[in-house]
């Protein structure tokens, strides 16, 4: 858990030194922050085995930084961090989740208004105070109420990407006891739900106490609910709750497939259960007073007659059915995956902080994939910097150079354009031709008019050059919901075209779930990307296909399973 400490602060002090207008050192920490998350092994540990040197021998870690985690892990506090949490006492992690709020504009409101919180900032946009400042106005404003509105919805739930890692740290730690027989992460988190209220573990042990006493003991537990004999519930200082159970290795099946859930799934195995004479609780399923085998869940799914459900599928929407019939489908998998198609390089800014492109191919080697694609932005972001027709016609030069030198690997080379407010890119369409594939995403004008949208995106998908839309509905889980759209007709147009819709697998989820599966039922193709701005995030490829599965895709839905040259077949 201190990795996920040490990397939330350094993300924290590059947003501090954004606000202050320091140039490059942003960057610095920030991919720092990636590369100590990204981590296996813990970061105290590699300290403390091999002193600073180790340190600094991890990527993007220097002099400066290992200083600051060798502070952490001998003081639990890092001092240029504490100070510039003095300098702006704001609580910026919620603030940021609003939409239309960034960095900058959280610390002009607090030296304005004094907006330090949620609380303070909803009591300042009701009031309308916050409209007349320089560089807000009423539609900033608006967008802020409603931001708030949303967030209200989403309360109590943590994301995904935010939580799996943390859950895999203690799972790691737990498995490691000489005391755990087994063990597995159970509930809504083994389902790869998008949001998650809490993290269940089920552990198999002859020595429930040692498990329960290192459990609530575990760095980052701030509260203990509960402790007794075969359970344990804590809260943690990042703002959820861990519970554990300890049952006999006889039940193990039956308890994992109970508190995976989900409820309306569960609801309909022990109806079956009772349909066949049979009762299906936590503790096994029996007949009568005898239990069936219940070790694991196949044992359980079989005594019901039913295949073997993947957890992704277990909502109670048609699994049930096809499992009876054993005729569930193969769900695409991450080993499936042979690229990337929405990779950002360095190529646009070299000391912007991103990866170059060769480091980038290197990266996709080692995760064992047969080809990458390098999308950078284009002329119209103003987020950050776009290429140009002579920049990008420059990077193509310089990708097929690099294709020179591999073997058995291959570097597209795309874009990420932007569908304008007409419906036109902003790349000429002679540049885009010249490309291996093109990606377009509407980046800006997000609260257009339903009708004025949809216009936009048919304009853009009947464009012969575009290949793929990015992010289709514009939504970032748990900070923005989507924009105004018909998907119906959005998946009409797809077809027509042949124009491919992207799974974004980074913290915007964006096609979710239920799209996907409208998706595969009219046989739109999608492909599953990571929308990557530094390496590790590549790594982020098994959230796109988690949301994949639990869209109840298989590998023939997802062009990206398909090798190189069938790849560019199938686009435009």
């Amino acid at each position: 858990m201190i990795n996920r400490e040490i990397a939330k602060i350094f993300d924290d002090i590059a947003r501090f030194l954004k606000i202050e207008g320091v140039q490059f050192k942003p960057y610095a920490y920030e991919k720092a922050a990636i590369s100590i998350a990204a981590l296996s092994e813990d970061v105290k540990d590699i300290y403390l085995k091999g002193g600073r040197k180790a340190l600094e021998e991890l990527p993007g870690i220097g002099k400066a930084m290992s200083d600051h985690i060798e502070e952490y892990i001998k003081t639990g506090k890092i001092k240029v961090y504490q100070e510039f949490k003095k300098k702006l006492p704001v609580d910026m992690d919620a603030l940021l989740k609003v939409e239309g709020m960034g960095p900058k504009k959280a610390k002009i409101l607090y030296e304005k208004l004094g907006v330090k919180n949620l609380k303070d900032l909803e009591k300042a946009a009701k009031k309308g105070k916050i409209a007349p400042l320089f560089g807000f106005g009423e539609t900033t404003e608006k967008n802020i109420l409603q931001g708030l509105e949303f967030l209200k919805v989403s309360k109590g739930r943590v994301l995904l990407h935010e939580i799996l890692p943390v859950a895999r740290e203690v799972l790691a730690k737990l498995e490691k006891l000489p005391e755990v027989e087994k063990v597995s992460i159970a509930g809504s988190l083994r389902r790869r739900k998008e949001t998650i209220g809490d993290v269940d573990f089920l552990v198999v042990s002859k020595n429930p106490k040692k498990v329960m006493d290192f459990f609530v003991k575990l760095p980052g537990v701030e509260k203990i609910w509960g402790q007794g004999g075969t359970k344990a519930s804590v809260h943690l200082k990042a703002g959820y709750d861990m519970d554990l159970r300890v049952l006999p290795a006889k039940s193990y099946g039956s308890a994992l497939q109970y508190f995976t859930g989900s409820q309306d799934h569960n609801i309909a195995t022990r109806k079956i259960a009772i349909e066949k004479g049979l009762k299906l609780s936590e503790w096994g399923i029996f007949e009568g007073a005898k239990q069936l085998p219940s070790k694991t869940e196949e044992d359980v799914y079989k005594a019901l007659g039913m295949q073997w459900v993947p957890p992704e599928m277990r909502e109670n929407t048609g699994e049930i059915e096809l499992a009876m019939d054993h005729k569930l489908p193969i769900l695409v998998d991450l080993k499936d995956i042979k690229g990337d198609l929405h990779v950002h390089s360095n190529w646009a800014d070299p000391e912007g902080g991103k990866d170059s492109i060769e480091a980038l191919a290197k990266y996709a080697m080692e995760l064992g994939y047969e080809y990458i694609g390098i999308s950078d932005h284009t002329n119209d972001l103003n987020v950050e910097k776009g290429l140009n027709e002579k920049e990008l016609l420059a990077e193509n030069e310089h990708i097929k150079k690099l294709n020179a030198k591999y073997k058995n690997f291959r570097i597209l080379h795309g874009c990420e354009a932007n569908i304008r407010k007409d419906g036109s890119i902003d790349v000429d369409d002679k540049v885009l031709e010249k490309l291996d594939y093109v990606i377009v995403g509407v980046h800006s004008l997000l609260k257009m008019e339903k009708k004025e949208m949809m216009a936009r995106i048919e304009k853009a998908m009947r464009n012969p050059h575009v290949d793929i839309i990015s992010h289709p509905t514009g939504r970032i889980v748990g900070q923005r919901d989507e924009y105004a759209h018909d998907f119906d007709e959005m998946l009409k147009l797809a077809k027509e075209t042949g124009t491919i819709l992207e799974i974004n697998a980074s913290m915007r989820l964006d096609l979710r779930d239920l799209y996907i599966r409208r998706a595969k039922e009219e046989g739109v193709r999608m492909i599953i990307n990571t929308d990557a701005h530094a390496k590790e995030q590549m790594m982020q490829m098994e959230f796109g296909v988690a949301q994949a599965r639990r869209g109840w895709c298989e590998k023939k839905d997802i062009i990206n399973t398909l090798s190189v040259e069938e790849l560019l077949k199938n686009l435009k």
